[in-house]
């Protein structure tokens, strides 16, 4: 598929007196944990009995964990994906498929033989179960992925890779450590929740709500699904993949909802609705101010994106002061682009990060 694509430039410019908020490191870290699985290697890392997020709330988990695949000792790149995402981003012998193999891998667009990738697991934590929803920020992420990278004595990360709430994890990051990183590349995510956007999630957590009163909360996150599925696609999409035909009977399903279903179901076990809960507020707290990010950015966005509009991408790109690049592209998929445009985003990938190694 061709993409006619918008790029701007602009000179890139840092200032100096800028300094990123520090976390000193520590003189004795008995907390770090490091378990190798197949060809990659777990870290966990203690969360300091005092860690409050900006709401005040304390997290019910003691640790936050992430996985490093790569060459030990290369250039480290962090990689973020969307709520569903988490530590698994590249196949191994013990998960399988990760949530982006195809970019994350030998050769690929993010080189494992030429940088050390770390993703991680968002808080609160999957296995949760229970748990009261907490309010959590994009910027309490943000730090407890910088207590994994200061206990592995990373005083430089070679980029933040980010994508949908791993790019507003990643803008979060530039803003509050405007030292530690030396590039953002940030795909399908703005400065802000778009109003739309936050409309729909706001009605999926109502679903959620009622589902778990009506104890049946398992079938409340498959119904939520369904309906994210819906926004993170195209109209086009779903006209070319489902025929109108009208079932024999009211109340039977027609093919696009047979579909729908079928991924909710899917993902009824996946999560629990107080980690849905938590992670949906989180998305529509975002908001981090672009002329406080001095991190050099490249910004990808996708005119056909409606949970993040192209113009809040046009926006962010305008006011952030050390913009490398912004793409515009279309594409079938909309939000879920970054995981289906392979190639587009492999070349914009391949190019921010070619001189990683020199």
């Amino acid at each position: 598929m061709a993409f006619d694509t918008e790029t701007t430039e602009p000179e890139c410019t840092l200032d100096g007196d800028v300094a990123r908020l520090e976390l000193k490191p520590r003189t004795f870290v008995p907390d770090l944990r490091r378990i190798r699985q197949g060809n990659a290697v777990d870290i966990s890392v203690e969360i300091p009995a005092d860690f409050r997020l900006q709401s005040g709330q304390s997290l019910n988990q003691t640790t936050v964990t992430g996985r490093l695949h790569g060459r030990e000792g290369a250039p480290l790149v962090v990689v973020a994906g969307g709520i569903s995402a988490g530590r698994f981003v590249h196949r191994t012998e013990t998960n399988g498929l990760g949530w982006w193999s195809d970019a994350v891998t030998a050769g690929g667009p993010i080189d494992l033989r030429r940088c050390q990738v770390l993703a991680f697991d968002y808080a609160p934590g999957a296995d949760a179960e229970g748990a009261e929803a907490v309010t959590i920020t994009t910027h309490d992420q943000a730090r407890l992925l910088a207590l994994l990278l200061d206990h592995l004595g990373a005083e430089t990360v070679a980029a933040v890779v980010g994508c949908s709430y791993g790019g507003m994890i990643a803008l979060a990051f530039g803003e509050l450590f405007p030292r530690w990183a030396e590039q953002l590349i940030v795909v399908s995510a703005a400065h802000r929740a778009h109003p739309q956007a936050t409309a729909w999630r706001g009605i999926q957590r109502r679903i959620l709500k009622l589902a778990v009163e009506a104890g049946r909360p398992e079938d409340g996150v498959a119904l939520a699904r369904e309906l994210a599925m819906t926004t993170y696609r195209t109209a086009e999409e779903f006209s070319e993949r489902f025929a109108a035909t009208a079932p024999l009977a009211a109340g039977q399903a027609y093919p696009v909802c047979e579909y729908l279903t079928a991924r909710g179901v899917a993902y009824r076990t996946h999560t629990t609705p107080s980690r849905w809960l938590s992670m949906s507020d989180s998305l529509d707290r975002h908001s981090v101010t672009p002329e406080a990010i001095t991190t050099p950015v490249t910004l990808v966005g996708f005119t056909s994106d409606r949970l993040v509009p192209i113009d809040d991408i046009r926006e962010l790109a305008a006011r952030l002061p050390t913009l490398w690049r912004l793409v515009e592209a279309p594409s079938l998929y909309g939000h879920d682009a970054f995981l289906k445009e392979d190639a587009l985003v492999g070349d914009i990938l391949r190019s921010a990060l070619k001189d990683i190694d020199q």
